[in-house]
């Protein structure tokens, strides 16, 4: 049976079934134009990555240079000077002892080359027990193989693959008493088997948005230390500001072994990802012995063009006011979605840092929900039993309030329709 659209695959998509796409030709500022000339708002950052939003001159002019000097080089036995001024600059502005950088071109490559730093962490020191690890519910790291192992393997959108899958250990975010102790008890038994903790920290995005605050992050870091635990911190959707610092588990004032970056890493104009971990981590892989080497090398790695996109979003955070505008989204939010919580269907709002979250009894009609958003001229994309905004950090207030005022409009709409069809 043909499909709507011939020869594309599409993600996370049923093909037979689908709604066709929408069709973009450009991107301006918060903006998507599409064929038809419709102009949406983007309410969600491209998968969350453009937090300076689309097409910013700074970035674009940085590309263009690289693009006429050198758009890509291969990393294995050459080096260049956008991926080592890019590497010295996220040394510095991580807290110590984060230095060393290798660098990949997927989030999820990067939580790949995390766990198998932390394995052969352990391999090298000659401890060859410790191959698993922790991860927690409602968590997701990826796509790739390793990167599901650790997702949510009941919740999450892995779930397909149970038994294909390393099995982990899954344990609870320590929210409470009953979900500490049983952190605590899960790594207690594991503890000679896990050679790491892997934890989104204060926001699990595309695990429903579910929030916890820096003293959950603490309870998580304190316990790994004392397991003898990597702790490997996926920042990859809520680094450079997104949760109100720019790398989020700065706000528990902790320490990971390991932390990996990606999606506004370069402000959403082209792919890369980083794996940073500690001297101590480093310096376990050096040797005489060719096999202790880190044994990964993606052929795009360090790509100059993306280090130069890099370079450029990363002037931009020094040199306009990101993090203040993320505070004032993060005020505006609370503010303009507090009210949903009070309408019927409607289990929780949150908001942390630049993300606003409208968790729903049951999400459904998603195509009917996101067809309204787009005719309201808003580029939402709901998952789960989630409606969320993530935009960029350029966006106005006025835009904002249109995005929050389309969902304070528009949801209760969808609510009353769901109570009508349950009356048929």
């Amino acid at each position: 049976m043909s499909t709507p659209i011939p020869h594309l695959w599409l993600p996370y998509t049923q093909m037979q079934t689908m709604t066709p796409p929408l069709r973009a030709v450009r991107t301006a500022g918060t903006r998507i134009i599409l064929d038809d000339g419709r102009d949406l708002i983007d309410a969600v950052s491209s998968w969350w990555t453009a937090c300076h939003g689309y097409n910013h001159p700074h970035i674009i002019m940085a590309m263009e240079k690289q693009l006429h000097n050198m758009p890509h080089v291969m990393f294995g036995g050459l080096v260049h000077e956008p991926a080592e001024r890019l590497a010295a600059r996220l040394a510095t502005i991580l807290p110590k002892p984060l230095n060393r950088v290798f660098f990949a071109d997927s989030g999820s490559v990067a939580v790949e080359v995390a766990m198998k730093m932390a394995v052969q962490y352990r391999l090298n020191r000659g401890d060859s027990g410790r191959t698993r690890f922790l991860s927690f519910r409602d968590g997701y790291h990826g796509d790739t193989l390793a990167a599901m192992s650790v997702t949510d393997p009941d919740e999450g959108m892995h779930a397909l693959f149970k038994g294909y899958l390393p099995e982990q250990v899954i344990a609870p975010i320590p929210r409470d008493k009953a979900s500490t102790t049983e952190f605590h008890h899960l790594l207690e038994i594991y503890r000679h088997e896990i050679a790491g903790v892997i934890v989104e920290p204060l926001v699990q995005c595309a695990g429903g948005m579910k929030m916890h605050g820096p003293e959950t992050l603490k309870i998580i870091a304190e316990a790994a230390h004392d397991a003898g635990a990597a702790l490997i911190c996926d920042e990859i959707a809520v680094n450079f500001g997104r949760a109100g610092s720019l790398f989020a588990h700065t706000q528990a004032n902790i320490a990971p072994d390991i932390i990996c970056l990606g999606k506004a890493l370069t402000g959403g104009a082209i792919n890369l990802a980083a794996t940073v971990a500690t001297t101590d981590i480093f310096e376990a892989f050096l040797s005489e012995d060719a096999d202790a080497a880190l044994m990964h090398g993606p052929t795009y790695m360090a790509t100059p063009l993306a280090c130069a996109a890099a370079n450029a979003s990363l002037d931009l955070f020094e040199t306009e006011p990101r993090l203040q505008q993320v505070a004032a989204i993060e005020a505006q939010l609370k503010r303009e979605l507090a009210p949903l919580a009070d309408l019927p269907g409607i289990a929780d709002v949150r908001v942390k840092g630049a993300i606003g979250a409208v968790e729903v009894e049951n999400l459904h009609d998603l195509d009917w929900l996101k067809g309204q958003f787009v005719d309201a001229g808003i580029w939402l994309r709901p998952f789960g039993n989630v409606i969320y905004t993530m935009p960029p950090f350029t966006v106005t207030p006025a835009e904002l309030s249109n995005i929050t005022g389309a969902m304070a409009e528009i949801i209760p709409r969808w609510a009353a329709r769901a109570g009508e069809n349950r009356g048929t």
